[in-house]
C-alpha cells in the first residue's frame, strides 16, 4: 500500500502533489511529483514533474518554473500555465507573425508583458524590425526566465531589444514614440491579478490606440477559445476591441500544454486581409528563421470559427470595463495577502 498523498497549496487554488509509492516488487520507494492546475471548480489538469526549478511570490504574481516530463520546462503564473518548452512555439508564432506579416513594413514593436522573452524572439526574426520594446511589470519573472530559458538567450541580449520593467499602461502613457505593432502578451485576466485593466475599452481607446502609427496593428492573446471555454473572456475581448478599431480579426488553434484551443484578436483601422500565397511569400522574404507552425493556409483556416463560437462572437454584447470585467477561474496574489 502507498502512503497517503501529501498536498500543499501554493496560493489556494493551484498545488503541488507529492506521492510516495511503494513498489510492490521491490523494497525501494519511488517518488512521483505532480503539479495540479485547477481549470475550474470541476476540472483539473495535472503535469508529472521531473523537478521544481523555482517557485515563489513576487510583488505582483505567484511564479513557478517547473521541469515537466511531457512538456519540458514550463512557466506557471498565478496557477495558470503560461508557456511550455515543447510547444511554446505554437502560441508565440500565432501571437506575433500574423500581425507583422499583415503590416506592409513593420519597424517598431511594443510588447506588453512577454517577460519570458519568446515573443520578442519571434518579433526579432523579422528583417525589417528596427526596435522591439518589451515591457513587463515583474522583474522576478524576467530575471529567472533569462537564467533558465536558454532558448531566449540571444533575444534578451539582442541589440534591437529594449527591456523595460514597468506597468505597460504607465509606460505607454509616458512614451512619446509610436509603434507599428503593439502586442498584448499578458497573463489571462484574473480577479485581483495585475493585468485585467489592460483588457478594458478605456485602455484600448485612450492609451493604446494613440500609440499606434496610422497603419498600425494591435494583437493580443485572448484566452481559451474552445467549445466550452470561449465565453469566459475570448468573446468579450473581441467585442471590446471591436468598439475601438474598424477592422477586427479573430483566430485560434489548439495548444497542447494549455489543454484547450487558444484565441487571439488582431485589430487595426486599416484592412487586415492577406491571402495565403502572399503570406507565404512574405514569410520567405521577411523572416530570417524558418517558422515551425505558421503558414498562409493555416492562418486562413485558423480565422474560420466553428458555428458555436461564430454565433457567440456575433451575439456578444459585453464590453470590458474596470467595473465590469470578466475573469478566468482563479485569483491573483493580492487576493491572498
Amino acid at each position: 500500500m502507498g502512503e497517503a498523498p501529501e498536498i500543499f497549496y501554493v496560493n489556494g487554488f493551484s498545488k503541488f502533489i507529492h506521492e510516495t509509492q511503494q513498489n510492490q516488487c521491490s523494497d525501494k520507494n519511488h517518488d512521483t511529483s505532480w503539479y495540479e492546475e485547477i481549470i475550474d471548480d470541476d476540472l483539473k489538469w495535472s503535469y508529472k514533474l521531473n523537478s521544481v526549478l523555482h517557485k515563489g511570490i513576487s510583488e505582483y504574481q505567484e511564479i513557478a518554473l517547473l521541469d515537466t516530463k511531457r512538456f519540458g520546462k514550463a512557466l506557471v503564473i498565478d496557477g495558470k500555465m503560461q508557456s511550455a518548452e515543447t510547444d511554446e512555439f505554437i502560441y508565440h508564432e500565432c501571437l506575433i507573425h500574423p500581425s507583422l506579416l499583415s503590416h506592409p513594413n513593420p519597424k517598431r514593436v511594443f510588447i506588453m508583458g512577454g517577460g519570458e522573452g519568446s515573443t520578442a524572439r519571434e518579433a526579432l526574426k523579422h528583417k525589417s524590425i528596427d526596435k522591439v520594446v518589451m515591457c513587463d511589470i515583474d522583474q522576478e519573472v524576467v530575471s529567472f526566465c533569462r537564467k533558465y530559458l536558454v532558448v531566449n538567450k540571444e533575444a534578451f541580449s539582442h541589440k534591437k531589444l529594449e527591456l523595460v520593467i514597468n506597468d505597460a499602461k504607465a509606460e505607454l502613457e509616458k512614451r512619446k514614440d509610436k509603434f507599428d505593432i503593439i502586442v498584448g502578451d499578458l497573463a489571462d485576466p484574473l480577479e485581483d491579478g495585475p493585468c485585467y485593466q489592460l483588457y478594458t475599452k478605456s485602455f484600448y481607446e485612450k492609451i493604446l490606440k494613440p500609440k499606434l502609427n496610422d497603419n498600425g496593428i494591435f494583437v493580443t492573446q485572448a484566452g481559451p477559445a474552445g467549445i466550452f471555454t470561449h465565453k469566459e473572456v475570448f468573446t468579450s475581448i473581441y467585442n471590446t476591441i471591436k468598439q475601438v478599431f474598424k477592422y477586427v480579426k479573430v483566430y485560434s488553434t489548439h495548444v497542447p500544454s494549455f489543454a484547450d484551443t487558444w484565441g487571439w484578436v488582431m485589430a487595426s483601422d486599416q484592412p487586415l486581409s492577406i491571402g495565403s500565397e502572399e503570406m507565404d511569400r512574405r514569410i520567405g522574404t521577411r523572416v530570417n528563421d524558418e517558422l515551425l507552425y505558421l503558414n498562409g493556409a493555416w492562418f486562413h483556416s485558423s480565422s474560420i470559427m466553428n458555428k458555436i463560437v461564430s454565433l457567440s462572437l456575433q451575439n456578444e454584447t459585453h464590453v470590458y470595463t474596470e467595473e465590469n470585467a470578466r475573469f478566468i477561474h482563479g485569483h491573483g496574489v493580492s487576493h491572498h495577502l
